[in-house]
C-alpha cells in the first residue's frame, strides 16, 4: 500500500470542466493525518510502514494502552489510526500529512464499509424470484423453497443462500479518479462514488491496478502500405 489516507466521507455534488462537462464527485475530507509511527526494515519491526491518526479526540476517550503508545511516539489523541506498509513518502512521527499525497488525474482505492439494510429476505437480498402468486401457492411467496436433501447428504450444503443481515461489509471500490485537489480545505474530489454513508470513516489509497504515472494501453494499429491497399482494391 504505497500511499494512503484515513478520511471522512462528507457528501456528493458535481463539478464542471472548462468545456462545461459535468462530473459527479464524492467529496472526502483527508487531513490532516498525523504521523504517529515510522517502521523500517532495519528496526526492531522488521518492515517498513507508517502510521497514520486522524481526527483528534479527547485523551479520557482513548483507551490508556493506546494512549500510552501514542504519547511513546509524542502525538495526540486521535479517532482512527490506520498502517499503511511501504509508505513511499518519507515522513517524520509528528509531521502532518493530507491531500496533497495526490493530484488531480491520479486513480484511488476507496475502501469503506458499506449501508446497513438490517435483516434481509432471500428476495431483497439475494434477489430470488420468490413463489408463485397465485394458483394455490398461500405463504411461499418471497421464500427460497427447499434448502436440504432427503437421506443423502440429509444437510443444507454449505454456503446456501438464505435471509440474514445484509450490508455493513467492508468492500473496495477501484480505479477511481482525482477530479481536484483542494490542498488549503484537506478535500479531495473523487469521480464518482464509493461503499459507505455520508460521515463514515473511509480510507483513500494509491491505486494498485493504476499508480501514479499509469496510463491506458494505445492498441496498436497495422497501416498498410499503399501499394497493398491498390492492390486488394484492384481484386
Amino acid at each position: 500500500m504505497p500511499l494512503g489516507l484515513i478520511g471522512k466521507k462528507l457528501g456528493h455534488t458535481r463539478v464542471y470542466d472548462a468545456d462545461g462537462v459535468m462530473t459527479p464527485v464524492t467529496v472526502v475530507l483527508v487531513g490532516p493525518n498525523r504521523v504517529l509511527q515510522v517502521k523500517t526494515q532495519a528496526g526492531k519491526d522488521g518492515y517498513n510502514a507508517v502510521q497514520l491518526g486522524f481526527d483528534d479526540q479527547k485523551e479520557q476517550r482513548v483507551t490508556k494502552p493506546l494512549l500510552g503508545h501514542i504519547k511513546k511516539h509524542n502525538g495526540v489523541a486521535v479517532k482512527r489510526i490506520k498502517e499503511f506498509r511501504n509508505f513511499t513518502k518519507d515522513v517524520k512521527p509528528g509531521e502532518v500529512v493530507g491531500a496533497e499525497l495526490f493530484a488531480a488525474g491520479d486513480f484511488v482505492d476507496a475502501i469503506g464499509v458499506t449501508k446497513g439494510r438490517g435483516y434481509e429476505g432471500v428476495v431483497g437480498r439475494h434477489g430470488f424470484g420468490g413463489g408463485d402468486a397465485t394458483h394455490g401457492a398461500k405463504g411461499w411467496h418471497r421464500r427460497s423453497g427447499a434448502i436440504g436433501q432427503r437421506l443423502f447428504p440429509g444437510t443444507v450444503m454449505r454456503g446456501m443462500r438464505m435471509p440474514g443481515h445484509m450490508g455493513q461489509v467492508r468492500r473496495t471500490a477501484q480505479n477511481l479518479q482525482v477530479i481536484q485537489v483542494r490542498e488549503a480545505d484537506n478535500l479531495l474530489l473523487i469521480k464518482g462514488s464509493f461503499p459507505g454513508s455520508e460521515g463514515d470513516y473511509v480510507i483513500i489509497r494509491e491505486s494498485k491496478k493504476r499508480p501514479k504515472g499509469w496510463k491506458p494501453a494505445v492498441a496498436a494499429t497495422t497501416t498498410k502500405k499503399k501499394g497493398a491497399v491498390k492492390a486488394a482494391g484492384k481484386k
